[in-house]
Formats: structure tokens, C-alpha cells, sequence
């Protein structure tokens, strides 16, 4: 083993010994309130399926409808590729709903959170997080 393998090796050990190391869990089901890991029925309490629509059978044919017509995702992120007029008539929609001006769909937590930092927070602004966040 090489000096950098040994040093990831030991950082590794360390993290597995502080008990910080996440082992991914190989869920077997579907998304909802349960869900079906190594064999067992348990809880999900870490989703993000708030609403519970994860497999609702309208929203599961609609994505259907819509990847036959639209295929399967953008190139790449709007700002470089552009925005597929779907997009715009659903942020439009929302809009409408929600009686703003305007609507930007991100399409993560972690863009969106880049968003709002970056328009709401100057320099002298401050963000404490949790170490484990």
C-alpha cells in the first residue's frame, strides 16, 4: 500500500472508530412512511417525501407522459443549456398560485440553498451550521 492509500486507510479508521462513518442503506421498496431495508419493514424517518408522493399513481404516470414527450432530464444545469419550456410554464403556474411575481425551480437542496444564500446574504452576513450538516 502506497503513502496516500495508507493515510486514507488511517483517516478512514478514524472516522469508522468515531463512529461518524455513514454506511448506505439499500432500500428494497418504494419511497413512503415504510420502507423495506435488508429484508425488514422499518420507518423512514429521514425522507424527503414530505407529501407522500413519491409513488402516487397519477404523478408516477405523469413523469411517464412526460419523458416520452420531453425525454429523460436536461443536458445540463438551465443556465448553461437553457430551460425546456415546460419549466417555464411551471414555474409560471406556481407563480400564479402563489401570487409572486416570479418562481425559480432548482433542482436540489443544495442549489436552491446556494440560490437564497446569494440573494438574500451579503458580506456581512454570518451562517452557523451544525459540523455534521
Amino acid at each position: 500500500m502506497n503513502t496516500i492509500q495508507l493515510r486514507l486507510q488511517n483517516e478512514l479508521t478514524g472516522i469508522k472508530n468515531a463512529g461518524l462513518y455513514k454506511q448506505e442503506r439499500i432500500i428494497q421498496s418504494q419511497q413512503s412512511a415504510e420502507i423495506t431495508v435488508n429484508n425488514k419493514t422499518v420507518i423512514n424517518f429521514c425522507a424527503n417525501n414530505y407529501l407522500g408522493l413519491a409513488n402516487h399513481t397519477q404523478l408516477i404516470q405523469a413523469a411517464k407522459d412526460g419523458v416520452e414527450k420531453w425525454g429523460f432530464g436536461l443536458s445540463s444545469v438551465r443556465f448553461i443549456c437553457g430551460t425546456q419550456s415546460i419549466h417555464k410554464q411551471l414555474e409560471e403556474k406556481i407563480s400564479a398560485f402563489l401570487q409572486t411575481d416570479d418562481t425559480i425551480l432548482y433542482t436540489s437542496c443544495f442549489d436552491a440553498n446556494g440560490g437564497l444564500f446569494e440573494t438574500l446574504l451579503g458580506p456581512e452576513d454570518a451562517v452557523i451550521s451544525d459540523a455534521l450538516n
